[in-house]
């Protein structure tokens, strides 16, 4: 039982992390039916960014808290990655809207490279060490044991969530959201500007991969270049398992992922005696999600569509 538990809480914390991100990818996709394959980058840079201002604040005040140096480097990181967002959105996604499916598709590939490269030239190629600012010391939940860094991980993503749930279901903004996602040109036709609400949905999406990216940063302690790939294909794995363009879907999506992986890596590896750990962890993943896009291709909590005649 012990393990069980310990699974469960690692796996907790992968899904939390792959709900936030998904999060972006399907709020883009209900608006757009768009895939912003940047958006794994847009993390890395907030990441990089909150280390760098983390850094600097080290050295200019050596005694200063770290949970202030954490706030403080996601306090810099979200702005700066809602700026990138929004230049993306408004120089390579906009001028595209009405072009074949393809286009953007290509487009967003050659954002997520150029974020890649740019990112290489400012931080470097190597490996950073992300610094350990919460208390590491070990705390036993049930058997189990946590660290205060992924406590805050799962407690800090359940508020997002649930704020984010309000934001689009309770609020005017919400509500403009929806209307564009169904249709555009009649949101626009009933006053909502549909340019607006598209860049406030990418600015709210790179706000969320920011504070995801400085988390598993902080989780992991380290940080480079390239940390967004792998985190953006699961996040987008995620969003197509639970339903893309669900909003539920993306956070359910999320954390049945990261389940699966923790579960998939500690049990089955255990059986093999290692041979399938963790290194194979995203073998689990992806089969599950096979499995879901054969028997139920609209995800698990997406809402199938019939072709019109």
């Amino acid at each position: 039982m012990e393990t069980f538990i310990q699974q469960v809480l690692n796996g907790l914390v992968l899904g939390s992390l792959y709900s936030l991100i998904a999060l972006g990818y399907t709020m883009v996709y209900g608006i757009l039916n768009l895939i912003n394959f940047a958006h794994g980058d847009v993390l890395m840079v907030g990441a990089l960014t909150a280390l760098s201002v983390i850094l600097l604040l080290q050295a200019q005040f050596p005694g200063m808290p770290g949970w202030l140096l954490l706030v403080a480097g996601m306090a810099v990181a979200i702005p700066t990655c809602v700026v990138v967002s929004l230049i993306i959105e408004r120089v390579a996604y906009r001028p595209l809207r009405n072009a074949p499916r393809l286009a953007p598709l290509i487009t967003a590939i050659g954002v997520s490279i150029v974020l890649q490269t740019l990112a290489m030239i400012v931080w470097g190629r190597n490996y950073m060490t992300f610094p350990q600012l919460l208390p590491a010391d070990p705390i036993q939940l049930l058997g189990a044991t946590v660290t205060v860094t992924k406590l805050l991980v799962i407690v800090l993503s359940a508020l997002i969530m649930a704020a984010l749930m309000l934001l689009v279901n309770r609020s005017k903004l919400g509500r403009a959201m929806r209307a564009t996602a169904e249709n555009p040109r009649v949101a626009g036709l009933m006053g909502v500007n549909p340019n607006y609400v598209i860049a406030v949905t990418f600015a709210i999406g790179a706000g969320l991969a920011a504070v995801a990216g400085v988390m598993l940063a902080a989780t992991y302690t380290v940080a480079h270049f390239y940390m967004g790939f792998l985190p953006g294909l699961k996040a987008f794995t995620a969003a197509v398992l639970g339903g893309i363009g669900n909003i539920p879907g993306a956070m359910v999506g999320g954390l049945l992922l990261g389940l699966i992986e923790a579960l998939g890596a500690g049990y089955i590896g255990q059986l093999t005696g290692g041979v399938l750990g963790s290194h194979y962890q995203d073998v689990f993943a992806f089969i599950v999600l096979c499995a879901v896009l054969i028997l139920r291709p609209s995800g698990l909590l997406g809402e199938r569509v019939a072709d019109r005649a």
